[in-house]
């Protein structure tokens, strides 16, 4: 069954970019089950925020009745998408990309249906490891101006510090993708972030091209910030899906602590709440917005890690920043005996050692500025002693306003 609306509930969301035929676009999202792809460079084993981004679009128009094929760049990955780059990604091996990109179909798994015939999951590597370059050169190479593609907006910062010739090749092999997954699949719709466009508009015409047939691209809002820098970073990078890079307490407290003013763009573009229910949230002032922030921190972190988990990352929450008990729940950061000089450790080294600041100089600063609390107790001297038998008993650090770990050694 068809959802007829589907391209109408995009984009009353602002989840739409840019579309190369808005009409027809609409008519085909109305009218039929269609196959549409997202491509997915397996650079990492998680994926992250970006990704769910993508993730979710994907499930959205499953859920109306289309069909998704997850494209991995098994090929692409050892190349790399220049796009948005001002330094050339490092290159992978195929060990590694085929091992993300088992990682990345066990995720995808939680978002999509992908029993058979719901959804297809494909490697480029399968026809681009393939090719031989000249016939590849004269039947798609001969199809793309070089002045057009390097006029594009995926490779301006990349031409800045100098592209290479092996990264000018990925347009290409992106856009020959899309045209093998059309006669493949009969797939007519590619999807991606906007800064893919250049990427999915080669492919679209590629196809008109080669085979004389109609395709469609469409793009969708990157998840940013109202100041329009990047979501999904903190200090220890990327905002990963995977609960062993980024804890389920440490994932809800980002969404949290999100801005005011991104809340609303937040509950459209990552959860399935209903555009009403969001609609109460646009008129919510002051302290009320919280009570948002914690439905759209629960929302997100159940969809990713499971209500169960959720729930307890939403519990442990509430019992440090409101009764200020300290929760059992609270991230646990290790040190090793070896680390203690005496039986004692210096603040610094403790901060550091336990990852809960970056540096020495980092922690230095946190100290001197008032940021850090032992216990309950804020610390302010940066000679501050810590005795073994302390952290034995399990040392709650608290740095800034909202971020706890518990301290404790991990061997005797």
């Amino acid at each position: 069954m068809i959802i007829n609306n589907i391209y109408e509930d995009l984009k009353d969301r602002d989840l739409i970019a840019q579309v190369t035929d808005e009409e027809k676009v609409k008519k085909l999202l109305s009218t039929k089950p269609i196959p549409f792809y997202i491509g997915f460079e397996p650079t990492a084993d998680s994926l992250h925020v970006g990704h769910f981004v993508q993730i979710m679009i994907m499930a959205r128009l499953q859920r109306a009745g289309h069909i998704p094929i997850i494209l991995f760049g098994g090929g692409t990955g050892l190349i790399g998408d220049p796009s948005g780059k001002t330094d050339m990604r490092k290159m992978l091996n195929e060990e590694e990309i085929n091992h993300n990109i088992d990682c990345f179909k066990k995720q995808a798994s939680k978002f999509l249906d992908l029993s058979q015939g719901k959804a297809f999951i494909v490697n480029n590597a399968d026809w681009l490891l393939k090719l031989n370059y000249i016939q590849f050169l004269r039947e798609i190479g001969v199809h793309f101006s070089v002045n057009r593609m390097l006029a594009a907006e995926c490779y301006k910062q990349r031409l800045e510090k100098g592209l290479t010739f092996f990264e000018l090749n990925y347009m290409i092999m992106q856009s020959y993708d899309f045209l093998v997954l059309n006669r493949k699949y009969n797939c007519i719709l590619e999807l991606g972030g906007d800064d893919q466009w250049s990427n999915i508009i080669g492919g679209v015409e590629l196809i008109r091209r080669v085979d004389k047939k109609e395709a469609f691209g469409l793009t969708f809002r990157l998840l940013v910030t109202n100041e329009g820098k990047k979501m999904g970073k903190t200090e220890k990078g990327a905002l990963w899906l995977d609960e062993n890079k980024t804890t389920p307490y440490d994932f809800y407290q980002y969404w949290r602590n999100v801005s005011d003013a991104d809340v609303v763009k937040c509950f459209n573009m990552l959860t399935f709440l209903s555009k009403n229910e969001i609609l109460e949230y646009t008129k919510l002032k002051g302290e009320e917005i919280n009570k948002a922030k914690e439905i759209l921190a629960f929302e997100i972190t159940k969809l990713v890690h499971g209500e169960e988990k959720a729930k307890k990352a939403h519990n442990t929450a509430k019992s440090l920043f409101k009764d200020q008990v300290f929760s059992p729940n609270i991230p646990i950061c290790y040190i090793s005996y070896n680390d203690l000089v005496n039986e004692k450790i210096d603040i610094l080294s403790l901060l550091t050692l336990s990852s809960i600041s970056s540096s020495k100089s980092e922690a230095r600063r946190l100290v001197e500025q008032g940021g850090i609390s032992i216990n309950g107790q804020k610390i302010l001297d940066t000679k501050f002693i810590v005795e073994s038998n302390e952290i034995e008993k399990g040392l709650v650090v608290k740095k800034g306003k909202k971020f706890f770990r518990k301290v404790l050694f991990n061997n005797k």
